[in-house]
């Protein structure tokens, strides 16, 4: 049971682990395993169950509605660490890129580049 939604424990494969990402793509999935990994974490990937659809109710006289689109394939990705928790973890540079520097936020969530040392943001 988790104290606050950003530290959640999940059994993933029979192992208890903390919650890294739900929902993920197989790209980000690859991102995220490959940085974990390399950080010395076990990680734990299992596929997401699709979310549940209430279908709508029949009206006389009217054929049935199309079956929905198959969901995206998602999955769930965690570490075998339950102590682990990514704010935390990001906010206190303790996760390092491949290339040693320190992953913030921005770079966690794929939104822009690792920054420069020299790249200040009152010199843009």
């Amino acid at each position: 049971m988790a104290l606050n939604q950003n530290h959640t424990f999940e059994d993933l494969d029979g192992i208890k682990c903390s919650v890294v990402e739900k929902n993920c793509s197989p790209e980000r999935v690859a991102f995220i395993k490959d940085l974990l990994e390399y950080n010395k974490f076990k990680v734990v990937v299992v596929g997401s169950p699709p979310a549940k659809i209430a279908p709508k109710p029949a009206v006389e006289g009217e054929t049935a509605p199309p079956p929905p689109p198959p969901a995206p394939e998602t999955f769930t990705v965690g570490v075998s660490d339950v102590s682990f928790n990514l704010i935390n973890a990001l906010f206190n540079g303790e996760l390092l890129s491949k290339d040693g520097k320190i992953v913030n936020p921005n770079f966690w969530k794929q939104i822009a580049r690792l920054p420069k040392e020299d790249d200040w943001y009152w010199k843009k």
